[in-house]
């Protein structure tokens, strides 16, 4: 078995999801105060509202797309009447329009960061960092599904299936192109970084809203 295979994804996938898991624990018990995305709304509206907003649903159809295409086995799909060519083609356009709109998202964000001198003046490095790797992963997965066309269903399906059931089998992975493995890793990599930058915000994503009690304001009626 190669090596350099089996440390990019048999090794690292394991450090990656163990430096999220613990790092984003500690980070909350030690750090809650600053516990969010540091919004810099109050300096600029405009573009922060059209960029977050592309981003935010693109990068969360994105990662639902990613859950659904290829943690469900095709065995299911092909129970369903989707095989595994219309499975394929769903998630290339699919991929086409969330990816290209959270890149879109993502580039407003920076144009916004670097072109507006108030915001420019409040960004630190790690901002930077956080979306130039944000940038890198849509972008490496949207060059897939431009140029790509490998059947990931036999290879890098399986493979994410067996990290999260603790049954990895790096040598289905020996095939992949060059492409893919740079966008799955530049991935880990990035939820390795997430506790250290702004992306701990994530669990903190108002989902409860959807499932709150209702507000009712009565007018008071003077008398």
């Amino acid at each position: 078995m190669d090596l350099g295979n089996s440390l990019a994804f048999l090794v690292f996938p394991y450090i990656a999801l163990t430096i999220f898991t613990i790092g984003h624990l500690l980070r909350y018990l030690t750090d809650r105060y600053n516990w969010n995305s540091r919004s810099s709304e109050f300096l600029e509206k405009k573009q922060l509202f059209f960029g977050s907003t592309i981003f935010h649903w693109g990068i969360i159809l994105t990662f639902l797309g990613h859950f659904g295409g290829l943690l469900v086995p095709q065995s299911f799909l092909d129970m369903v009447g989707i095989n595994g060519q219309m499975h394929t083609a769903i998630a290339h356009l699919s991929g086409l329009v969330v990816g290209s709109g959270a890149l879109i998202g993502l580039g407003i964000l920076l144009y916004r960061r670097t072109s507006v001198l108030r915001i420019k003046l409040t960004t630190s490095w790690n901002d930077f960092v956080t979306l130039g790797g944000l940038i890198f992963v849509v972008g490496a997965g949207l060059y897939n599904v431009f140029f790509g066309d490998f059947y990931v269903l036999d290879t890098v399906a399986p493979w994410i299936r067996g990290i999260i059931t603790f049954t990895p089998d790096p040598t289905l992975m020996q095939s992949v192109p060059w492409s893919y493995k740079i966008h799955i890793l530049s991935a880990l990599t990035l939820l390795a970084f997430s506790p250290f930058s702004r992306l701990v915000h994530i669990w903190s994503a108002p989902a409860g809203y959807f499932a709150r009690g209702w507000i009712l304001f009565r007018r008071k009626v003077v008398e």
